[in-house]
């Protein structure tokens, strides 16, 4: 597969209770517990390094996230912020905020801002890959079948995931995207590759160019999608344009009609 159709074949979208305080050092959880409420009898049964054992069974807050999953937390919270907010209103700081963890925490997992966004990005890329390639495994075996399934999904994933989609769109453009970013949203790529051969292999699709097939059928699938989420198309009336999308790229897909004699 060329070089050129994976550069080719994605500039399509151009179309397109109080909060615990967890010390980012030592995990330590500051409780906010009520010491008065105890002072009297501690002072008679601790010692040192001890803890009653009527202690141990107190009721605690509970904690926003568990030891170890503060990565995926903090990216479940950035993307819920994206969705509502924008690109502009992620901050690492607000996100520790929202998730009673100490400013310093995020760190750990995110060296800045522009790390969040590419891991972001990258998750958003392998989900929409792992979508793709289950509505395949569900579609029949004809190329009318397949690319129709494709195609829902891609638009449904855009329609849901709009300013996502838009960040993961920007972010692999950025000379600095991870080699793992650059390669999860190129692998989109080959999954198109495969559809349009195996197609062309049986006679379904029109000889050409990768490229030549691509490049419509996308520009196609990405304006479409962006019209659906820029509210220019009729809610009611979405799912069929879809359709009448899709009958209208696979007659441009078709094999060329023998000229009459």
């Amino acid at each position: 597969m060329s070089l050129a159709f994976h550069l080719l074949f994605w500039s399509a979208e151009c179309l397109v209770a109080m909060p615990l305080n967890v010390d980012a050092d030592n995990n330590d959880v500051n409780d906010n517990n009520d010491d008065d409420a105890n002072k009297a009898d501690s002072a008679n049964n601790v010692v040192a390094g001890y803890i009653p054992d009527r202690l141990s069974g107190m009721q605690t807050r509970p904690r926003r996230y568990h030891h170890g999953d503060l990565r995926a937390a903090l990216l479940t919270r950035a993307e819920e912020t994206l969705a509502e907010k924008g690109p502009g209103a992620l901050s690492l700081r607000e996100l520790a905020r929202d998730l009673g963890v100490s400013h310093a925490a995020p760190s750990r997992h995110f060296k800045d801002k522009q790390a969040l966004l590419d891991a972001l990005a990258l998750a958003g890329f392998e989900r929409l890959l792992a979508t793709l390639t289950a509505s395949q495994d569900t579609a029949g075996e004809s190329f009318a079948d397949r690319l129709g399934a494709l195609a829902r999904t891609y638009v449904g994933f855009a329609t849901a995931n709009a300013e996502l989609l838009d960040l993961m769109f920007a972010v692999k453009h950025d000379p600095e995207a991870s080699e793992a970013l650059v390669k999860a949203s190129q692998s989109m790529g080959g999954l198109a590759a495969e559809l349009i051969t195996e197609a062309q292999r049986r006679g379904e699709v029109r000889e050409g160019s990768l490229e030549a097939i691509a490049i419509p059928i996308f520009s196609t699938l990405n304006g479409f999608a962006r019209l659906a989420v820029s509210v220019t198309l009729p809610s009611a009336t979405l799912d069929r344009d879809l359709e009448h999308v899709i009958a209208h790229t696979l007659r441009g897909c078709a094999p060329d009609s023998p000229a009459p004699r």
